[in-house]
């Protein structure tokens, strides 16, 4: 394979469809939106809502204008959701792309009325979130349905969804998220029209909750083959997508008790091997994953020796043949053996999230297709 640089992030296509697919097969008859904010999660945006939407994905979200309109300079037409208001005046603008608004204040729908007058279809539609107890963006219960009547008044926008965003969604049986949607029907009852698209539930919300799925469901990290907590495994089929690749540059024999890397952390145990790969923290992975973490050749589990440095990092491969060259899986799978987002996250103390979210811009997506 044909790649750009010393490492390079490879993205399978056909598991994002295969992802959207279970995803949509599991809250069936609700619809599904696929967000592919963030860069569709380091994956690639564009590619990966292609991809979605050929799973099933009817809607897609994202959380910044600009990324919407990555969105649609790559082809998609599918409606598109801005997840919080556009800070700014961008209200002409994000009518011009055909994004949908999210609102949850006045001044926002006002702005969006007045652009949506100035349109030749003369409204815009919007959805309006609701602050049901996660306390980041969203109206108040008893402020949301005095703005839902306002916009049922105003010229120019059209108010065609109601949503909220769960906290702890990724936990079974959790009192809270029982809380929050119980205040969002409470809240959304007896709105009018009768036909808003009704949304809560994120990833784990929708494994989780089955009673929240409502019309539709937002599905981020699932997309890409990750669960968003272990405790949800074993519900729907999920495989990953990304697997982020190099090779072997640098082989060298290192004597027993000699340090390896900055810091001289690591202590040869005895004579060895250690090569070195050009993969380091400026390419995305966890410099803390230094202590402790493994890294892939043909199949087969090998120590990180040391520091993670800002461009490269180093491996003992004991007396094994390695040679400049071979090939190295720093997160995926090759051979029987899997090294995932999750292994990762809990070794460095954060999330899978922020593993694949984190892999810098100058690692180049190889996209692949496994369905093809």
């Amino acid at each position: 394979m044909s790649t750009a640089g010393p490492v390079w992030a490879e993205v399978d296509l056909g598991r994002i469809r295969h992802n959207t697919a279970s995803m949509k097969a599991l809250v069936a008859p609700a619809k599904l939106m696929a967000v592919v904010k963030a860069n569709g999660y380091g994956h690639g945006a564009s590619e990966v809502a292609i991809a979605a939407v050929e799973g099933g994905a009817d809607w897609l979200g994202v959380a910044r204008v600009e990324e919407g309109e990555v969105l649609r300079r790559g082809g998609v037409s599918r409606p598109i959701l801005l997840l919080s208001e556009p800070m700014g005046k961008p209200a002409a603008r994000v009518i011009e792309l055909g994004l949908t608004p999210t609102i949850y204040t006045t001044e926002a729908a006002e702005a969006f009325a007045r652009a949506g007058r100035a349109t030749g279809q003369g409204y815009v539609d919007v959805h309006l979130k609701i602050d049901t107890g996660m306390h980041r963006y969203g109206a108040e219960p008893e402020a949301a349905i005095q703005l839902a009547q306002k916009v049922s008044e105003m010229e120019g926008i059209t108010l065609i969804g109601i949503w909220s965003h769960l906290a702890v969604g990724e936990k079974r049986n959790n009192a809270f998220t029982s809380s929050q949607l119980e205040r969002f029907m409470e809240t959304i009852d007896g709105l009018e029209p009768a036909s808003l698209i009704r949304h809560v539930c994120n990833s784990g919300g929708a494994i989780s909750s089955p009673e929240g799925r409502l019309d539709m469901i937002r599905s981020g990290i699932c997309i890409y083959g990750i669960l968003p907590s272990k405790d949800l495994a074993g519900v729907v089929d999920l495989k990953p997508a990304m697997k982020l690749k190099s090779r072997v540059a640098f082989v060298k024999k290192v004597k027993s008790g000699e340090g390896v890397s900055y810091g001289l952390r690591y202590e040869a145990p005895a004579d060895t091997t250690i090569v070195t790969v050009p993969c380091g923290y400026a390419d995305g992975l966890p410099r803390a994953w230094g202590e402790g973490g493994v890294i892939l050749i043909n199949g087969r589990r090998y120590p990180i020796a040391g520091t993670i440095t800002m461009d490269h990092l180093m491996a003992d491969v004991g007396n094994d043949e390695i040679g400049p060259g071979d090939e190295v899986v720093l997160l995926g799978s090759q051979g029987a053996d899997e090294i995932n987002a999750t292994e990762i996250a809990d070794a460095v103390g954060t999330i899978p999230y922020e593993i694949v979210c984190g892999i810098s811009a100058r690692v180049p997506r190889v996209y692949v297709d496994s369905s093809r």
